[in-house]
């Protein structure tokens, strides 16, 4: 049984980082959360379906969306602490201590209501009390990897998010304990700070791979192993370190004017103006950016050249909440032997897995503050990626239990 912990708003405020990306698979880079946080889940319901009629990028902007709500709800409630969250492609999960939990239960709300007046999605949501999870023998830990100075992810362990967001799912969608059910109308979502203006990331070696693994062991120890096993064949089949393989590079990133992404913009962030009055703002404020970034000049506070450097590191290819998710650009050979890697160890009983494949990734981005350079940038696999590749997985996962 999990032990009990004592209450802390600051906990993930002061945690200490770790900047090696492997650590995820090391118990002693994560902590107990206390125990009166909140797991919060937010998901797009028939994402699935979404993604077949080619609204994958709506699907990824609306998760990306779920995290600016809640970040900028935090902020105006308690601008001391920091938010521990992970992205999830159709969605996020969020951690958070009680005092937060009405502020940013009322943001997702009102991202709710944006979802489904502005793209006819219907956004599920839901919060589970992390003392409800350990007194059923399940545990919720976090770490926080550290990409650059200001700008860290949260990692999270323990069994609980994975258990959080089988309970949410499994209520009514009249809501029930742990579902909060949405409303017709709501508070506007300050979603500042959200923006979508880089052209997809194509493939330099042929293929974009998303893969979802999770160790089966009951055992921490033993979890180790094979996450740790997993890690290392994946790096000795690219012949390098995960970085190697990063969607996000200067060969890769591309802006273009007028952003494909703009519009999407200016529905989710007009806030109470008009979309075209807001669509007009931000067209005159990308040509400004194009212009900057076309002949790597600095201007207020966007400086071309930096950004860029600051974008790849503060990319999040790499993630891990209970399960190791992983965008990797390499080669057709190189997938199908991470693929082998993954089928063989599903076969020894070590792991369920699900891969996907596209040849081009896609990013959301979430500015904070440009002078201090705090941005970061979700990464998800195109065509579906991570919901996609979350179809197989979900089919072993049901399979193994």
């Amino acid at each position: 049984m999990p032990r009990s912990v004592p209450s802390d708003d600051r906990f993930y405020t002061d945690l200490p980082p770790f900047e090696e990306f492997d650590r995820v698979a090391d118990p002693e880079a994560f902590v107990p959360v206390p125990d009166d946080w909140y797991v919060v889940l937010a998901d797009i319901r028939g994402s699935t379906q979404a993604i077949a009629e080619g609204r994958y990028k709506d699907v990824n902007m609306l998760g990306a969306a779920c995290i600016t709500a809640a970040c900028n709800a935090a902020s105006e409630a308690a601008p001391e602490l920091d938010i521990a969250y992970i992205f999830g492609g159709d969605g996020a999960s969020l951690f958070i201590p009680a005092s937060l939990l009405v502020p940013i239960r009322t943001a997702l709300l009102g991202a709710a209501v944006l979802a489904r007046r502005e793209f006819g999605f219907e956004l599920r949501i839901g919060a589970v009390a992390v003392r409800d999870l350990r007194d059923d023998g399940f545990d919720v830990t976090l770490g926080k990897l550290r990409l650059s100075p200001g700008n860290e992810l949260a990692t999270a362990g323990g069994g609980g998010v994975l258990e959080a967001e089988r309970r949410i799912k499994a209520e009514p969608e009249t809501g029930g304990r742990y579902r909060i059910a949405t409303l017709e109308s709501a508070e506007e979502p300050d979603m500042t700070g959200l923006s979508c203006r880089w052209e997809p990331l194509k493939a330099r070696l042929g293929v974009m791979l998303c893969m979802i693994v999770l160790a089966l062991p009951e055992e921490t120890s033993a979890r180790r192993v094979v996450y740790d096993g997993v890690l290392q064949g994946v790096e000795r089949i690219l012949g390098g370190d995960l970085t190697a393989a990063s969607p996000v590079t200067a060969d890769t990133m591309r802006f273009r004017w007028i952003p494909n992404g703009l519009r999407m913009e200016a529905r989710l962030t007009r806030g109470v103006r008009s979309t075209w009055r807001r669509y007009l703002w931000l067209v005159v404020e990308s040509f400004i950016q194009f212009l900057l970034e076309k002949f790597d000049r600095a201007a207020g506070g966007y400086d071309a050249p930096s950004y860029r450097r600051e974008l790849r590191a503060n990319s999040d290819y790499r993630r891990f909440d209970d399960v190791l998710r992983l965008t990797l650009d390499c080669t057709e050979a190189q997938a199908d032997a991470i693929e082998g890697l993954l089928r063989e160890l599903h076969g020894l009983g070590k792991v369920v897995y699900g891969t996907h494949r596209a040849d081009h990734a896609l990013m959301t981005c979430l500015v904070f503050n440009l002078d201090q350079g705090e941005h970061v940038h979700f990464v998800d696999g195109g065509n579906g990626g991570f919901a996609a590749a979350s179809l197989p997985f979900k089919e072993q996962l049901r399979s193994a239990r």
